[in-house]
């Protein structure tokens, strides 16, 4: 897949087909939009912003993006799309009419010859343009547009902010439904305290800087190494919180992998939540730690044999 930044597109990424949007989280209702824009005799792409534009328009907000930018186009690169026009968000940009961000970004800059967007799609100047000002604009200029219907499960509708509240309520796997995949953390492996491999329990090291943070606790995970001489899948177990025990303050995720040995640092690492196992605790002494975390390792194990 190739990504591609600059707001005008070079001559070989121009005529794609492309689904639109912010895609955090990349669930099924955004998988249903870029199912449209497939089959269409272009390259399959996807139209999105970065940084989120709630960053942008509310930068001492809390935490509350599913993935970041890697892991988003990570999954993307999996769903088979050819283009991915990582447009930067700014207040220029978000200050373009909704007829200038038709003609200007999507027809003259990127060239798109067709758009996909799901039925809520607001955008331009103070959101003031919906689908329907987007099929009108793009169909002036020669540009086709399909809308997509939202996506419900059980009656629900499927949506990021449902996805939030299922993982802040430790409901992992009902988060993995509506995504499509299961919810998962990605990033570098950074150098920690490196207190788990006195205590028996190396770890690898995840930040949670700019996500939505899940239920603090101890998950049951799958994993994958996705680049360097570790690359591959593995299981294990993963620690989501501020470590009360050693009177932690950041917030962070530190997996153990199960039956590994190797050096980890550097690597992208990328943490499937499985199942929430239990909150963080305070214990009375290394020795009721050590216990406990011997009995999350076996009962993790027993969650993944049948995930």
């Amino acid at each position: 897949m190739r990504i591609l930044r600059d707001p005008v597109a070079p001559p070989d990424a121009r005529g794609a087909s492309a689904a639109l949007g912010n895609f955090d989280g990349v669930h099924l209702g955004h998988q249903a939009v870029l199912d449209l824009a497939r089959g269409r005799g272009a390259p399959l792409g996807v139209v999105t912003f970065e940084p989120h534009p709630r960053e942008v328009f509310q930068p001492d907000g809390p935490p509350f993006r599913l993935m970041n930018a890697q892991a988003r186009a990570h999954r993307f690169a999996l769903l088979g799309v050819d283009l991915l026009y990582e447009l930067p968000f700014d207040r220029a940009l978000a200050s373009l009419s909704p007829a200038a961000f038709v003609r200007d970004v999507l027809v003259r800059g990127l060239g798109l010859a067709h758009v996909v967007v799901g039925a809520d799609f607001r955008f331009g100047r103070g959101r003031s343009g919906d689908a329907g000002t987007l099929r009108r604009l793009a169909e002036a200029e020669g540009m086709a547009v399909t809308v997509a219907p939202l996506v419900a499960l059980g009656g629900v509708e499927v949506s990021s902010t449902a996805i939030r509240q299922a993982l802040s309520e430790g409901r992992p796997r009902d988060a993995a439904r509506m995504l499509g995949h299961w919810h998962r953390i990605e990033g570098p492996v950074l150098h920690g305290e490196k207190r788990g491999r006195t205590l028996g329990y190396p770890t690898a090291n995840l930040s949670l800087e700019r996500l939505h943070p899940p239920r603090f606790g101890v998950y049951a995970v799958k994993a994958d190494v996705l680049d360097g001489p570790h690359r591959g899948s593995y299981r294990g177990a993963a620690s989501i919180g501020v470590r009360p025990m050693f009177g932690g303050a950041v917030p962070n995720c530190e997996t153990f992998l199960f039956d590994f040995s190797g050096d980890l640092y550097g690597a992208t690492l990328s943490v499937a939540l499985v199942e929430w196992l239990r909150p963080e605790q305070v214990f009375d002494g290394l020795p009721a730690l050590i216990s406990q975390m011997d009995a999350d390792c076996a009962r993790a194990r027993d969650v993944l044999a049948h995930a």
